[in-house]
């Protein structure tokens, strides 16, 4: 904001010219705040560029050094004072404690690049709201589906609704496999697409298409139990819950009900978390199993049954599946992903008639992270399928050295 002084002696009407200054200043002077903490972000592996990685701070944290912080009054600034989109979660809103989960920002690491220093700045206005990047939402109009995207990729769960008569006979379905949505467009489209309708949203005019197969497969990322060498997998699920829903992060949770696995009768309770900038989204599965055995957990991509397979990855080493497939309709490719993270016990990997597997030793009630995700050679982000594997290796080699945030008071 500028604020221009002119001499009061050649003015009129002083007392409002005084009134004015004032207002001017005393504005001025609220943008001008001094920061509250300092936030330094250590990144272990500058061999390479690391776009889009997630900072996260527990609240408890920003909390102890700031206590009068508020919702929507924090302003997170980089090195050079600019303005960085950030998010605080709040898992809990009926808590009136107001205690909040996470602060959330991003930063793309260049090269070399092994510190990023942050400020948080108090406001005495509402920091505007941020474009939203990424969404999650139940879709009762489309029989239960529950739809999420961030700026690069799109993906649907179908629901309850699905497996009914309201169906009916053509689209009845029992699944739980992961849909892909795909995008050309940086905006959400996932309302937009379900307002155009069913078959509308199959045609690619311009912001991308579905033109994904999941049907009862495990699509790109859906679960099972691998037990006596076959697949068992639950049905729609039963339950849902959104945490928190942008700008730039997206947490829900998705329950199913009890299933037979051998033997054995499981559940599933899901969470995913959709950052903006990424493929894949970090999906956290505890399965309570009868009896509390240990379970080998199958992590699934769909055989295509509409699409050639150009190349099947399987890397022990970097625990990657990846699927890259073509279809001869319009020529596009997709490539499926999955990435097992180094804290989880890798089983190997396996297939079924309508399944390429990953697999996971997992206890039960212990929380199983992975992630999975897709992208498309139309999306402008991987020109092929050497692109797409660079992309599930990086990322692989970025979960083995995560990046640290420390917080501290300002000086």
């Amino acid at each position: 904001m500028r604020v221009f002084v002119y001499p009061l002696t050649l003015m009129k009407n002083t007392p409002l010219l005084v009134l004015g200054l004032c207002v001017l200043a005393c504005g001025a002077s609220s943008l001008i705040a001094a920061p509250r903490a300092v936030i330094r972000v250590s990144n272990p592996d500058a061999s390479a560029a690391r776009p889009g990685e997630v900072v996260v701070v527990p609240f408890a944290e920003v909390r102890k050094l700031v206590p009068d912080v508020r919702m929507y009054h924090l302003d997170v600034k980089d090195a050079k004072g600019a303005r960085v989109a950030a998010q605080v979660t709040n898992f809990n809103p009926d808590d009136r404690r107001a205690l909040y989960d996470d602060l959330v920002f991003q930063h793309d690491f260049a090269a070399g690049e092994t510190e990023a220093v942050f400020t948080l700045e108090t406001t005495d206005t509402p920091v505007p709201p941020f474009p939203t990047l990424v969404t999650a939402r139940y879709v009762p109009e489309r029989l239960d589906d529950f739809a999420w995207e961030n700026d690069r990729i799109g993906h649907r769960i179908y629901g309850p609704g699905l497996t009914t008569a309201a169906a009916g006979p053509g689209t009845r379905m029992i699944s739980s496999g992961i849909d892909v949505w795909c995008k050309k467009v940086r905006y959400p489209i996932v309302d937009r697409w379900y307002t155009k309708g069913h078959d509308a949203y199959h045609v690619d005019t311009g912001e991308g298409q579905d033109l994904y197969s999941v049907g009862t497969a495990r699509g790109c990322g859906g679960t099972g139990i691998w037990e006596g060498d076959r697949l068992w997998v639950s049905r729609n699920w039963q339950t849902q819950k959104v945490l928190a829903n942008g700008p730039i992060r997206a947490v829900f949770e998705l329950g199913y009900d009890t299933w037979q696995a051998g033997p054995r009768w499981v559940t599933e309770s899901k969470r995913f978390t959709v950052d903006a900038g990424r493929n894949l989204d970090a999906i956290v599965s505890t399965f309570d199993v009868q009896r509390g055995a240990e379970i080998v957990v199958a992590v699934g991509i769909a055989k295509p049954g509409d699409a050639k397979v150009g190349k099947v990855l399987r890397d022990e080493k970097a625990r990657v599946l990846s699927v890259w497939q073509t279809y001869e309709k319009g020529g596009s490719s997709i490539g499926c992903g999955i990435v097992l993270p180094p804290e989880v016990e890798f089983a190997g990997f396996a297939e079924d008639a309508q399944n390429y597997l990953i697999l996971a030793k997992v206890k039960s009630g212990a929380p199983f992270r992975h992630f999975a995700g897709a992208g498309w050679d139309r999306s402008g982000d991987f020109a092929d399928v050497a692109a797409w594997e660079a992309y599930l290796t990086a990322f692989a080699a970025r979960l083995k050295a995560p990046v640290t945030a420390t917080i501290a008071a300002a000086p």
